[in-house]
């Protein structure tokens, strides 16, 4: 604020300005680790992204090359996105409705409510870890316990599920569902918010409990399921550790788990495109982008807050 400022005296100028000095000094750890962590290397990955560079030469600039191949010329680009999105739009919905449904099951009043819900907590901790990823590839081999355990009981020979084309994906899909400790532990804060009055009056009015899920819990939730809804989205475009162990970073079988991000990887580091790589990360930045604005704009028509009119 200027010194000859209408109303204001320089004292109390001198003490603003004392204070926004006060406040940059604590935001300059924030700053200085956007501009050299963040913002730093996303422009130099989109200068990168117009560049042909294998990290042994310097980078040469190829303009809009990269995007053009990636459009025109490469199919596994459009494989990995549709297995990326066939990934998301599977695992996403399952996994919410998975964990709303063990959030109102531990709403109930259960005993011990801390310790179910920690435990139930663990899958997300865990789940993304390679140990687990691991373990899953023994689980659904062709000797693993889902195999055994169908013989036992059933007497069926099941296929090997991670090396089958035709169900690889799920059991990633499943893992990804497995992992629901972080959504459920939110919908089950949003489930406490709601008053019991309504539930009671709805009781009296007649409805039952499909009928209060509908017309109460679902409408007072709206903005607890678009908050997970867009976390969840982005963090399965994301997903990486799962496929990249489980089909020993090839994408396999027949590219079956050919993640975006695995593919993406196996650009940059496998043949050193790191140009290429880079326009591949700035496509999948442009596409969670759209995703996210999407189901904003959207919103409107299902989410409702409590202080709309």
């Amino acid at each position: 604020m200027p010194r000859d400022t209408p109303g204001v005296s320089p004292v109390a100028v001198r003490r603003r300005r004392k204070a926004w000095g006060a406040g940059y000094v604590f935001l300059a750890p924030w700053l200085i680790g956007f501009f050299a962590l963040t913002a730093g290397p996303m422009a130099a990955s989109l200068y990168l992204s117009f560049t042909s560079f294998d990290l042994l030469q310097a980078p040469r600039w190829v303009g809009l090359a990269n995007y053009q191949r990636m459009f025109g010329d490469d199919p596994r680009f459009w494989n990995a996105l549709w297995v990326t999105i066939r990934y998301v739009v599977l695992s996403v919905p399952l996994k919410l409705a998975f964990a709303l449904a063990l959030a109102m099951l531990l709403d109930k009043g259960l005993r011990g409510l801390s310790f179910y819900r920690s435990v139930l907590y663990l899958p997300s901790l865990l789940g993304g870890s390679v140990a687990i990823a691991v373990l899953w590839k023994q689980i659904f081999g062709y000797d693993g316990l889902i195999n055994t355990a169908l013989y036992d009981l059933f007497g069926i020979d099941g296929p090997s599920w991670i090396s089958n084309p035709s169900y690889a994906l799920e059991t990633l899909v499943v893992l990804r569902v497995w992992q629901f400790g972080s959504p459920m532990v939110i919908f089950l804060a949003g489930l406490r918010q709601i008053p019991t009055e309504l539930y009671e009056a709805a009781s009296i009015d007649g409805a039952g409990p499909w009928t209060q899920f509908r017309r109460v819990t679902l409408p007072l939730l709206a903005p607890v399921i678009f908050f997970n809804l867009i976390l969840q989205t982005i963090d399965a475009f994301k997903a990486f550790t799962p496929a990249f162990i489980i089909s020993g970073g090839t994408g396999g079988p027949v590219d079956s788990t050919l993640f975006y991000t695995l593919y993406l990887y196996q650009e940059g580091f496998g043949y050193f495109r790191m140009g290429y790589a880079s326009a591949l990360a700035w496509v999948l930045v442009v596409i969670i982008g759209t995703f996210t604005a999407a189901a904003f704009l959207t919103s409107r028509y299902w989410v409702h807050y409590e202080d709309k009119r």
